[in-house]
């Protein structure tokens, strides 16, 4: 570490290393959006008779193989907090980025169904701790008026891993893209070898000087800079806090209104961006397009199909990257979540009149799902990220993302499993009529209880939180003859 410190230190308060650490810890989860993103286009490929496996992959096989990571994931996902509190976000990292080697290792050896749906429960570890460790790393190593632009670069990468695959299982075989899948977390592993524990997880270790060092290499100045001694003073006076506090984790999540009230939001954001469509686009969106064929002009095969929603996505994500420091989280949440309601609205509408034998124009589901997948990207799936660190101290991020994690991971594999028997069972109309709702009723949410959190530190959060509930009270109190 003391190697790369003095080989990597600028002056001058520069913050290249943030940028640099920033887009390396988020490397794993664009490796983990390749291997969500390998399933769409490779569907169709498994089940034929002259597929990569030596049988072809049942209808069951698939539905087992899209889901199954989402079960792993819940088993995984609910000790990753306590783990990544005991450990340090660097272990951590380096197990995801493991068990992603592992992952790509079993698909290169074997594609039977069996060792398919093995690597995919694997997939769990990292569909778990890309969404709990990196986020709490990055925020750890980021100052507050980066946090939002450092945080979105998790689902930027994410984006970019889906697209990658997109096109990679179009234009090459089936092989060769397995070996760059693996080539990714393999390179990164020995990178993060050298990389840097953030400063909170430090201190916490008693390693106050090394966590100087790490803190002022990564805001650019000398070890001796005041701005070095004001953070770290408060960094460890956080620390001793939670040292000389006897409670538990869940007793302060439970008892402390303001803390609780957080977690609420958090948990009404995370579960309604799980449940607004935007999953069931991506796993199944040649499934989605083929419903949509009868009358579409686009002749684009089943695989360009999902390589434009994929660059819809990651511009999306471009996007959200360059404004949510200017128009901050809640402004961006609102307006997305809007937006995506819209076009669910759209598409439910349309699959009502298709199916009656109304003629509608085949260009209005595709710009409807465009419209749907560049504002998840925008908004809705980094903030829901993001709010997790801005919300709570260093004591409780790692719990209440275990938990959200586990919640989110739930959605997912109802999603997975059941939505195609759901579609049969009562129209892909209300289904998408549903997904409506849940993006109307997370903006309505937004705009009534969500605090804004841009360049605000969890005290100054807390305190708008405590304010606003006495201000409820005070209300109800006036109201009272």
């Amino acid at each position: 570490m003391n190697f790369l410190i003095s080989k990597l230190m600028w002056q001058n308060g520069t913050r290249i290393n943030q940028y640099m650490f920033a887009v390396i810890i988020t490397i794993p989860l664009l490796n983990f959006g390749m291997v969500q993103g390998w399933l769409s286009p490779m569907i169709s490929v498994l089940q034929s008779t002259e597929g990569p496996s030596p049988e072809p992959f049942t209808s069951s096989d698939i539905s087992w193989t899209a889901s199954v990571t989402y079960i792993t994931a819940i088993i995984f996902g609910a000790p990753m907090g306590h783990l990544t509190d005991k450990y340090g976000r660097k272990v951590m990292t380096l197990a995801t980025t493991l068990s992603l080697i592992i992952y790509w290792q079993i698909k290169l050896m074997c594609l039977e169904p069996w060792a398919l749906i093995l690597a995919r429960a694997i997939a769990g570890i990292p569909c778990s701790a890309c969404y709990i460790v990196l986020p709490i790393y990055l925020k750890e190593i980021s100052d507050i008026d980066l946090r939002g632009a450092l945080g979105s670069l998790l689902i930027l990468n994410r984006n970019i891993g889906y697209l990658t695959s997109y096109v990679l299982a179009d234009v090459l075989e089936v092989n060769t893209m397995l070996w760059i899948g693996l080539l990714v977390p393999a390179v990164v592993f020995f990178i993060f070898l050298v990389m840097p524990e953030t400063p909170e997880f430090l201190v916490k270790q008693g390693k106050v000087e090394e966590a100087k060092e790490v803190l002022a290499w990564l805001r650019g100045v000398s070890v001796l800079d005041r701005s070095i001694e004001q953070e770290m003073d408060g960094i460890v006076k956080v620390e001793k806090q939670t040292q000389a506090d006897p409670k538990s984790v869940w007793r302060i999540i439970l008892q402390d209104k303001p803390t609780f009230k957080a977690f609420i939001i958090t948990l009404v954001i995370k579960i309604t961006q799980q449940f607004d469509g935007y999953l069931i686009v991506l796993i199944y969106a040649s499934f989605v397009f083929e419903k949509a064929s009868e009358s579409i002009s686009l002749k684009l095969s089943p695989n360009k199909q999902v390589m434009m929603i994929g660059l819809v996505q990651l511009l999306g994500s471009i996007v959200a990257t360059c404004i949510v420091e200017k128009t901050g989280r809640k402004l961006l949440l609102v307006t997305t979540s809007f937006a995506m309601g819209l076009g669910m609205l759209v598409l439910s509408g349309w699959f009502y009149l298709a199916g009656a034998g109304a003629w509608l124009p085949g260009w209005l589901p595709v710009l409807a799902m465009c419209v749907c997948i560049f504002a998840d990207a925008a908004g809705f799936q980094p903030i829901s990220y993001i709010i997790i660190t801005d919300l709570f101290t260093f004591q409780l991020r790692g719990t209440v993302s275990s938990f959200a994690n586990i919640c989110a991971k739930l959605s997912n594999f109802v999603q997975m499993k059941w939505f195609t028997k759901i579609c049969e069972l009562i129209s892909i109309h209300w289904t998408f009529l549903f997904f409506a709702i849940v993006c109307f009723s997370a903006c309505f949410y937004t705009v009534v209880s969500f605090p804004e959190t841009r360049h605000k530190t969890v005290e100054e959060i807390y305190e708008k939180l405590s304010n606003k509930e006495q201000k409820d009270k005070d209300e109800q109190t006036r109201s009272v003859p």
